[in-house]
C-alpha cells in the first residue's frame, strides 16, 4: 500500500539521494576533524572527567532549589 502512495508522488526519487549526500558529508567532514584536530586537545578532554570541580560554578547559598 505504502509503495503505491509513494510511486504517486511526483519527485520523491531524489530523496534518498539527498539523504545519502548528506550522511557521507557528515562522516566526511568528522573524519576530517579526527585527522587535523591536535593531541594536546584530546589530551585536554580525556582529562576533563576526572578533574574536580574547582572549574564548576559556585554553590548557591539563599533561595531553593528552583530560584
Amino acid at each position: 500500500m505504502y509503495k503505491n502512495v509513494l510511486e504517486s508522488i511526483a519527485g520523491i526519487e531524489i530523496y534518498p539521494l539527498i539523504s545519502f549526500v548528506i550522511f557521507f558529508l557528515f562522516f566526511l567532514a568528522l573524519l576530517v576533524y579526527v585527522c587535523i584536530v591536535s593531541r594536546q586537545h584530546i589530551q585536554a578532554m580525556k582529562q576533563l572527567p576526572l578533574q574536580g570541580d574547582e572549574h564548576a560554578a559556585p554553590a548557591q547559598t539563599e533561595g531553593g532549589a528552583l530560584c
